[in-house]
């Protein structure tokens, strides 16, 4: 049977055509006049239900969106040119996806909580989407460390591929899955110097995957099912709905759309990819095996242009192309999935191009050798070592609860890096799974990934390398703000802490591993003492 005679149930994806949807690129917000602010400065988006079609033959499904579409607007921005968008909650009282109450922070608050967090910004503190500094409908109830309505971004960083999602403590899992997340483009002089593709030519791709119910709306998992099957504890039983391991869905979505077509004219093209999903990786590669341009990552230009034949992208990773379909006039080429943790024939592709566009004028736009001067951090230049394990336990429920440090989120902060601070930061990976690890308010740099004796640490809490240090992979040697802590590995990372004090938090971005736990608090301090000559050795 082919898909033209066989009904499409959402739920199925065998049943499913790929390739019919168009891509739609996120239209771009536009600024409101306000005279508290200056001209075309200040922001206002509403988070709204409202229904959105994913794929043609799908009936409308219900989400929750910034300004009622998914992904949200894209919010372009001036490096040092300050940003201020208020961000209003106009969502329902009740959710539409399961709330799992035993979890930190949810017992006692309100069923809908917003808070929105700026991910990779140079942030002050009451501006960065503190999970506790959530807000109801109207401001009607607000979290322990809420500030302020309005988020002053200054843009004090190097232009890049940023982006804007929900935070709230123990609802970011269902908030980002209900289609609370958009771009947030922040550019610099650079990009007019490169001569890079722009307009229409520069693309920016949201991935997320998605599972639905037969009626088209979003399922979302309510018991430890496959592919986390846990054994069932004796003394209580679990909570009903229960937070999971993860949520893997089994379709592939782009800028909301399942398995889209992008018509493109054989020239360059810039993509910012993101991967905006709650657990899945991906590892995506061109079916025709060319080498993509890479340009960026998440924190900004890279020196020098590499050119990848794939790339690995965890959740909240970003990466900065450009691919060129000069060459390819009349053919298709898939955006392939070559991540293996949850495979199968539909998830391992992605979306795809068809050069059937006739070219508009000459292609001016360049795919520059050099990008941006290299500025690094040296290890010998930290001030502070710090060991800090991945961890897993068990929650009172008998639940596998995944932790920083063997520490919950309300312990107090054991990370308070000074102000001006240069740190070296060893995540200690003693779990069965990868973690993609990602701290507020810095960029940092790969340093190494070294393997280790893990059954002698979990043991004995000493650190027994088994192997020598292994380089950052190319496409990942830029500036980041979230590293995969590899399995068994001690991921060194080195940042610079500067400019802003106060309360921060980093966490594991599997949404679910932070909704459960794996998320501690950081806090900046303008130390007594000033910054002195480096001492590696303290930690």
């Amino acid at each position: 049977m082919n898909f033209s005679e066989q009904p499409v149930n959402p739920a199925d994806p065998n049943t499913i055509p790929k390739f019919i949807d168009k891509l739609v690129k996120p239209p771009t917000a536009r600024p409101r006049a306000n005279k508290n602010y200056p001209a075309n400065s200040y922001y206002e988006i509403q988070m709204l239900k409202s229904k959105h079609r994913f794929h043609k033959n799908f009936p409308f499904t219900e989400v929750w969106g910034y300004d009622g579409i998914v992904p949200g607007p894209t919010i372009e921005a001036k490096k040092d040119y300050t940003t201020y968008v208020k961000y209003l909650n106009r969502l329902p009282e009740k959710h539409f996806l399961p709330i799992d109450y035993s979890l930190h922070g949810v017992n006692n608050s309100a069923e809908v909580r917003t808070v929105v967090h700026l991910h990779g910004a140079n942030v002050a503190s009451a501006s960065d989407g503190h999970p506790e500094a959530w807000y109801t409908k109207n401001y009607a109830a607000t979290g322990p460390t809420f500030k302020q309505e309005v988020h002053e971004y200054t843009n004090h960083q190097p232009g890049t591929t940023l982006w804007y999602h929900d935070h709230a403590m123990g609802l970011t899992r269902l908030n980002v899955v209900a289609g609370l997340a958009g771009f947030y483009l922040l550019r610099d002089s650079s990009e007019e110097r490169l001569q890079l593709p722009q307009g229409n030519y520069e693309i920016p791709l949201l991935i997320q995957d998605k599972s639905f119910n037969e009626d088209g709306s979003i399922f979302y998992p309510t018991e430890l099912d496959p592919p986390f099957p846990l054994p069932v504890p004796d003394q209580l039983p679990l909570p009903n709905p229960t937070v999971t391991l993860g949520y893997v869905g089994n379709t592939i979505l782009v800028n909301g759309k399942v398995w889209p077509i992008l018509n493109v004219e054989p020239r360059k093209y810039r993509f910012r990819i993101l991967n905006g999903s709650n657990r899945r990786s991906y590892n995506l590669r061109l079916s025709n095996d060319e080498k993509i341009s890479q340009i960026g990552t998440d924190g900004g230009f890279l020196a020098a242009t590499v050119d990848i034949g794939s790339v690995e992208l965890n959740p909240a990773e970003r990466v900065d192309v450009i691919i060129d379909f000069s060459n390819f006039a009349n053919e298709e080429i898939i955006l392939m999935n070559d991540d293996d943790e949850f495979a199968d024939e539909h998830t391992n592709v992605i979306m795809k191009f068809t050069v059937n566009l006739p070219l508009k004028g000459e292609d001016t736009s360049q795919i520059p050798t050099l990008l941006e001067p290299a500025m690094d951090l040296h290890e010998h230049h930290a001030h502070t070592v710090r060991d800090l394990p991945l961890t897993s336990t068990l929650d009172r429920y008998g639940r596998l609860m995944l932790l920083l440090g063997d520490k919950m989120y309300h312990d107090p902060a054991t990370e308070k890096p000074s102000l001006d601070s240069i740190e070296v930061w060893n995540l200690i990976n003693t779990t069965p799974v990868h973690h993609p690890i990602h701290v507020h308010l810095v960029q940092f740099k790969i340093l190494e990934r070294r393997p280790f004796n893990v059954d002698l640490y979990v043991a004995e809490g000493k650190l027994q390398f088994t192997g020598p240090p292994e380089e950052p992979h190319d496409y990942e040697r830029g500036w980041k703000d979230t590293v995969k802590a590899d399995i068994g590995k001690v991921t060194k990372i080195i940042m610079h802490w500067k400019e802003h004090t106060g309360d921060y938090i980093w966490h594991c971005h599997f949404l679910e591993h932070e909704d459960h736990d794996m998320m501690r608090p950081i806090r900046v301090i303008k130390d007594a003492h000033p910054v002195t000559p480096p001492h590696s050795n303290e930690h």
